[in-house]
């Protein structure tokens, strides 16, 4: 793998009223299921810490979900409210920043990616904004006013938990076909009160769950919001087929409250709209004026549908990735699945011993190195 164009622009500091970061690189959100009974231990604490020893500008956690029964599929997956994991998470941000990183838990709820009869409370239903679990598809009852109020409520008091326990940011995930997102999602919200119809509209719960993370955390604590176009129901769909419609969806999420938006795609060298080289990154910045992060086999030759059905990916050349940071496509870079191959991969893509990085393939996922 060879990188001629600048290091630079990856290697600057990210600088910006409510975050700063010693380079651009984040590590990218990616569920792990080693939190047995939904705490982390010391086998979490390392995984990260040793990301932060990286030289990782931010670590983003796998997802952590939030107090609400259905926000779960597996008891294996961390939560972010019992106070026992809370303590596990305190560890990890001590070890992070010794390690001389930062860190944000990225806060979740699956939605309807649960199935009935899964998670920590198997005999709770499935959370839904119209029962659906695919387009046309109804499998259970829409979330009452009373049970989106909860929810909200949830978000924000995990919110109140980033912040005391030290956390230097925190990110909501509404991408990929979970509950933020099925909001979002004309094909699985049909509702007729506040929360659906117009995309604006459909925008609503996320507006208040950023407003209750704010009122909790201050005006002064960082929030990322992820969105995505494709949902893991459906990998063609989309939220918006043009940049107007994409300004639909986000500016009141962005008006909300929200610092940086995280806009995941598959990949991430795609342009987004007819017309333009822009990818969804690229996009979201010009219409919002906030800053954004790339993410989407970043230095892979293979989109993770490929590894996760079984197939390998190797190392592939930045140099695409770093013009177009050095463009200010972007702000910030997300690496995935290539940090889990190579806790060092900032280390080894700066210096002469690019080509030593490590193949991905899915036998990496059995341990938590």
């Amino acid at each position: 793998m060879t990188q001629n164009a600048s290091l630079a622009a990856l290697l600057s500091p990210f600088e910006s009223p409510k975050l700063q970061l010693k380079n651009r690189v984040l590590m990218a959100p990616m569920t792990r299921q080693f939190s047995p009974d939904g705490v982390p231990g010391q086998n979490v604490v390392d995984y990260y810490r040793r990301r932060a020893e990286g030289d990782v500008g931010l670590i983003i956690t796998e997802g952590t979900t939030v107090n609400h029964k259905a926000a779960s599929f597996d008891s294996k997956i961390p939560n972010f409210y019992a106070e026992e994991a809370l303590e596990g998470w305190s560890k990890v941000v001590e070890a992070v920043h010794k390690a001389g990183g930062k860190i944000a838990p990225q806060l979740w709820h699956v939605g309807c990616a649960r199935k009935p009869g899964t998670g920590p409370f198997p005999d709770y239903p499935s959370a839904m904004p119209s029962g659906l679990a695919l387009p046309g598809k109804k499998v259970g009852e829409p979330l009452t006013t009373q049970e989106i109020n909860d929810i909200v409520r949830a978000f924000g008091e995990a919110g109140g938990n980033a912040k005391k326990l030290g956390f230097d940011a925190l990110e909501v995930h509404g991408a990929h076909g979970y509950l933020v997102d099925d909001f979002l999602w004309e094909g699985l919200n049909q509702r007729e009160d506040k929360y659906g119809g117009s995309r604006a509209r459909r925008s609503q719960f996320a507006v208040e769950i950023v407003q209750a993370i704010r009122s909790e955390v201050g005006e002064d604590f960082p929030i990322i919001f992820r969105f995505s176009q494709w949902k893991q129901q459906d990998y063609s769909a989309r939220l918006a087929t043009s940049p107007d419609e994409l300004a639909e969806v986000l500016t009141p999420i962005s008006e909300a409250g929200v610092d940086i938006f995280h806009c995941s795609t598959r990949r991430f060298w795609e342009p987004e709209f007819e017309g333009s080289e822009l990818n969804l990154a690229g996009w979201t910045r010009k219409l919002l004026n906030k800053p954004t992060i790339t993410v989407g086999s970043v230095s892979l030759n293979e989109e993770f549908i490929t590894t996760f059905q079984g197939g390998q990916a190797d190392a592939a050349d930045i140099n695409e990735l770093l013009q177009r940071l050095a463009a200010n496509e972007f702000d910030l870079v997300a690496v995935g699945r290539a940090l889990i191959a190579n806790p060092d991969w900032v280390k080894l893509v700066t210096s002469d011993h690019a080509d030593q990085l490590k193949t991905y393939d899915r036998s990496i996922l059995a341990e938590l190195v």
